[in-house]
């Protein structure tokens, strides 16, 4: 595969906070940038040299992005995997619309993970109403979920009876879920590992991962885990990409059992929130790997310079009244950095930015971070 070196123009698929940071890692790069968004207050917009509005799925603005872009990729899994298929016959794509497919299914998803020879916690896929009709103990009490469009808890029912999961099912209108049984945990990790191919990958530090109503809330680097159960999960993730045949940046959740097992919980094709503290603290951050891998170079290294906490900016940190939160404190604070989306309104749940706390360990980092974060 020859290198796409700048100038170039590189296309992305979506232009929220995902896409405006791999605009400025691609700007930053040397390359151009075209967005495909229907929103005209697209965060990515603002640093993108071109900014297509038009509806993910348009015929006519795949051709524009395909026919002006040596390379395209997406900020999202929910986008049309069909029209990374259709990119794919007019330019370079990268992750395939078969990884993207995979990975916005659950179904397929644990599947695959499956068969790459990685566990999962034990699950039951329906597809019809006939599938919840057998035995749900091996199953409960579990979580199901939506196959499809679930994410940040989305999507998502606890039951602890078979009643419960049938009558949850019918709630959320007969469409294919899993019955996912719920594990005694005691944290949950993740790992983001860039493939190109067989002989070039890279996988950044293990992340431990603090979430708050189904939505990540922080991210402690190091994990405080044993270094080699961290390192088991660095090669899990690099072992799925490699069974997907993976190129891009591909975000691998696990969960840590009370024995010091991992299983995976699910897979992300593209950058991650929890890789949001490479930013800061990598030698190399998840959106330079994502412009690396889609052009065909080499992925950078991924050295930890510094312990680091990584906490999100929800809407519900915003006034009541709109104005802006107290700014002044991380902006006094020599060892964090606060990183916006540029998005205009604020609501809750709806991620408005994040900061990054470095400090001497991942203690002393979260113990700021938090001080930080109840004074905005």
């Amino acid at each position: 595969m020859a290198a796409i070196l700048p100038p170039a123009m590189l296309g992305i698929l979506g232009g929220g906070q995902l896409g405006r940071m791999f605009a400025v890692a691609a700007k930053t790069m040397g390359y151009r940038v075209a967005v495909l968004d229907p929103d005209e207050n697209a965060p990515a917009a603002a640093f993108a040299d071109r900014h297509i509005r038009a509806p993910y799925n348009d015929p006519a603005a795949l051709r524009e992005l395909a026919d002006s872009c040596a390379a395209v990729t997406t900020e999202f899994e929910n986008v049309n995997a069909d029209a990374m298929r259709e990119l794919a016959r007019r330019t370079r794509v990268s992750p395939s619309g078969d990884c993207v497919a995979v990975a916005q299914d659950r179904i397929a998803e644990k599947a695959w993970i499956n068969k790459a020879g990685l566990p999962t916690a034990p699950y039951l896929a329906i597809e019809s109403v006939e599938d919840i009709q057998v035995e749900l103990a091996p199953y409960l009490p579990g979580i199901l979920k939506t196959a499809r469009l679930g994410y940040d808890g989305k999507g998502q029912v606890r039951v602890q009876t078979a009643a419960e999961a049938r009558a949850a099912y019918a709630n959320l209108g007969g469409q294919a879920c899993v019955l996912e049984k719920m594990l005694d945990l005691q944290l949950e990790v993740s790992a983001i590992v860039t493939r190109v191919s067989s002989a070039q990958s890279a996988v950044f530090p293990v992340a431990e991962n603090i979430h708050k109503n189904g939505i990540l809330d922080e991210s402690i680097v190091p994990a405080r885990i044993a270094p080699a159960l961290a390192k088991q999960a660095q090669e899990m993730a690099r072992k799925l990409a490699e069974a997907l045949d993976y190129v891009g940046v591909l975000a691998v959740e696990f969960f840590v059992l009370a024995d010091d097992s991992l299983v995976v919980n699910e897979i992300a094709p593209r950058p991650h929130n929890s890789g949001h503290y490479t930013l800061t603290a990598c030698l190399t951050d998840q959106f330079q790997q994502q412009v690396r891998a889609m052009c065909g170079l080499l992925p950078g290294r991924t050295d930890l310079l510094s312990p680091v906490v990584m906490v999100n900016l929800l809407g519900d940190v915003w006034k009541d009244n709109g104005h802006e939160p107290n700014w002044d404190v991380l902006a006094e604070a020599p060892n964090a950095q606060l990183h916006l989306y540029g998005k205009k309104q604020a609501r809750p749940g709806r991620k408005m930015g994040h900061f990054n706390v470095m400090a001497a360990s991942a203690d002393e980092a979260l113990d700021q971070a938090r001080a930080l974060k109840d004074t905005l």
